[in-house]
């Protein structure tokens, strides 16, 4: 069907970048009845929401944690509640396959009947959409995010980053770094083509910008051989090539790679370094024992095997950085496996994009709330795909693969 020039979808993308949410109000008001709007959109840290329209609040300040705003967040679900100058406030999730930008807010006289919400409901998924697209050509969203200043490494990891969440009807992804105004080496990627999910986790050597940059070039090799049509091991050599040729062994970058197979669950594994993986499978949380091998750029011409696990529907599988496993705050003894372990237990009843913000709270609690001493990266898959045959495997069982 024809899309109307009238049309939500054709104003924004008429509109200046720097103006969506000018645009979404006025097809509110004057096309929908609505007598007030504005996004919400959460900072770096998912640790409150805030006013793109910031002249009209000029406190600025994050929602509480029990607001309607952040039910609708944390719910991905529309929320009706009464406004406080009368008629009825709904709050609809501003996502973009999957990736949670913020929350919609509008005013109306009265209750919204079905036609009302799901018109309503159009202008914030098109706008999310929008929004997605536009923050390559203006700084007002990441400007309405931040809440104070990124060093110059924190910059870089987040502009490399593909996104926070990601949603695909047999999986849910979603990921977060930390300190998120000073990260320096750890990072995350992902990217789905066709039937095949690719997930790495890193962890840069060093600290600040001569970190951000090695994991730059690591991230950006990985990539174009994932592109070029190369398959996990190849990623890694390509990536372990490049850093060796740039630094001769004396800087590397520890890095974890998992590809999925969307059909079957399968998965295959290579284990460079320090990031850890862990499954969560009803109750029990176990450690995957990997081969574990070199970082990515120690030696020249070095050669990696994968390595193949099964999920199982309802599966977790949480991979984190060195810097949550072995934090040591002010001498002691490391945050480890088992405080870890409980951590993603909590999290069971919740999805992937609150998981990772709970594991990570506790982590900041072992720290005495105070800023974390070393870069660290949760990185969390939901399995949610059709069940398959796991016999003679169970959840820790690991096969070689040599095929690459």
């Amino acid at each position: 069907m024809p899309e109307s020039h009238g049309s939500v979808a054709a104003l924004l993308r008429a509109a200046a970048p720097d103006e969506l949410v000018e645009v979404a109000d006025g097809f509110v008001r004057t096309r929908l009845g609505g007598s007030r709007t504005d996004v919400l959109v959460a900072d770096y840290r998912i640790a409150g929401l805030w006013p793109v329209l910031g002249e009209r609040h000029p406190a600025g300040g994050p929602l509480a944690e029990a607001t309607a705003a952040v039910r609708c967040f944390s719910s991905q679900r529309s929320v009706v509640e009464p406004a406080a100058a009368g008629g009825v406030r709904l709050y609809l999730p501003v996502t973009a396959w999957g990736e949670r930008i913020g929350v919609l807010v509008t005013d109306f006289a009265a209750a919204p009947d079905r036609q009302l919400l799901d018109e309503v409901g159009q202008v914030a998924d098109e706008l999310a959409v929008a929004l997605r697209a536009a923050d390559r050509d203006t700084d007002r969203y990441r400007r309405a995010r931040r809440r104070e200043r990124l060093t110059m490494a924190a910059e870089m990891q987040w502009d490399l980053l593909p996104g926070r969440s990601q949603a695909h009807p047999a999986y849910q992804l979603a990921g977060q770094l930390e300190p998120a105004y000073t990260v320096g080496g750890d990072h995350f990627d992902w990217a789905l083509t066709g039937d095949r999910l690719t997930v790495t986790v890193l962890n840069g050597d060093g600290a600040g910008l001569a970190a951000s940059l090695l994991t730059a070039v690591t991230v950006n090799a990985m990539r174009n051989a994932r592109r070029s049509g190369g398959s996990l091991v190849e990623q890694a050599e390509l990536a372990s090539d490049t850093v060796f040729a740039e630094h001769r062994g004396t800087r590397h970058v520890a890095t974890l790679l998992l590809e999925v197979d969307l059909p079957t669950g399968r998965v295959r594994l290579v284990d460079a370094g320090s990031p850890r993986a862990l499954l969560m499978r009803g109750q029990q949380v176990e450690l995957l024992q990997l081969d574990q091998q070199l970082p990515l750029g120690m030696f020249a011409d070095t050669r990696y095997e994968a390595q193949e696990i099964q999920l199982e529907p309802d599966d977790r599988l949480v991979v984190v950085s060195d810097g949550v496993y072995t934090a040591t705050p002010d001498g002691r003894p490391a945050y480890g496996e088992s405080a870890l372990a409980r951590g993603i237990r909590r999290t069971r009843l919740q999805p992937a994009t609150e998981a990772v913000g709970t594991v990570m709270r506790e982590l900041h609690a072992y720290h005495e709330h105070a800023d974390l001493e070393d870069d660290a990266v949760i990185v969390c898959l939901d399995w949610q795909g059709m069940k398959v045959d796991t016999a003679g495997t169970g959840v820790g069982g690991i096969e070689p693969d040599r095929t690459g």
